[in-house]
């Protein structure tokens, strides 16, 4: 199985997501989004499976520090458009484990999605 962990390196909940997985001797790949960015297949599969609310961290300062016409209206297109452009808006980390992602990071999820 290929598993690939999404988000930004120097956060504090990615670092607690792949010291578990480390801990736990789950082989995956890390997609940094500062880095590689995300592409909007990706963003729109996230979005189905689990809502564009929950993908978009609107607590985040990034989402925070935007104008209120662009925070105004929000939908899914217009929010993966914004996603896109700056990803440290996408909600993290995202695990994708092929068949399904799991969004955040709640170490009881993590065991039960490996059990």
């Amino acid at each position: 199985m290929n598993i690939t962990l999404y988000g930004i390196k120097a956060c504090d909940t990615m670092k607690k997501a792949r010291n578990w997985l480390d801990e736990q001797g789950v082989a995956y790949q890390f997609h940094d989004y500062k880095v590689s960015g995300i592409d909007a297949t990706s963003l729109h599969k996230w979005c189905s499976e689990h809502g564009w609310e929950t993908i978009l961290n609107r607590a985040g300062t990034t989402f925070r520090k935007l104008d209120d016409a662009a925070k105004a209206d929000l939908d899914q297109d217009k929010a993966i458009s914004l996603m896109l452009a700056q990803p440290s808006m996408i909600k993290r980390p995202v695990l994708d484990l092929g068949p399904r992602t799991l969004v955040g990071f709640k170490p009881e999820l993590y065991a039960a999605a490996f059990s």
